[in-house]
């Protein structure tokens, strides 16, 4: 298992983490099989989605506020309740197929994580599977 740091800098943010992913597979020499991209943090995410305009990352985050708003009288008392919900919402893990040495992903999709509870230092694993 090998692990990506990603730094994020403000409270709610969608980082894109494709290219270190890319960087991974080529440099570990993984041409065929599969990656799970697992996040072991309850207030941040994984997803995939599209890469090409960060439109897209703005309108999920400007949903997710509204669906789960930062204060809203949550039992939880340290301040991070939505960031509980909105990491259960969105997911802890994807996995990507990788062909010939490259990752399966469409033309527009990108793989993110979703950080709610920032800024930190966190932590990504990836796990590759030969198939």
């Amino acid at each position: 298992m090998k692990f990506l740091t990603v730094p994020t800098s403000t409270r709610i943010e969608i980082v894109d983490i494709t290219d270190k992913l890319r960087e991974m597979v080529k440099n570990n020499g993984w041409s065929e099989g599969i990656v799970t991209v697992y996040c072991p943090h309850t207030t941040a995410a994984i997803t995939i989605n599209e890469a090409a305009d960060p439109d897209v990352r703005a309108d999920i985050l400007e949903t997710l506020n509204k669906l789960v708003p930062y204060n809203d009288n949550y039992a939880h008392i340290e301040g991070n309740a939505d960031a509980h919900i909105k990491s259960s919402l969105v997911g802890s893990s994807q996995q990507v197929i990788i062909e010939h040495g490259r990752l399966v992903l469409g033309t527009w999709q990108g793989v993110f994580f979703c950080e709610f509870d920032g800024p930190r230092q966190r932590k990504v694993y990836v796990k590759f599977v030969s198939g």
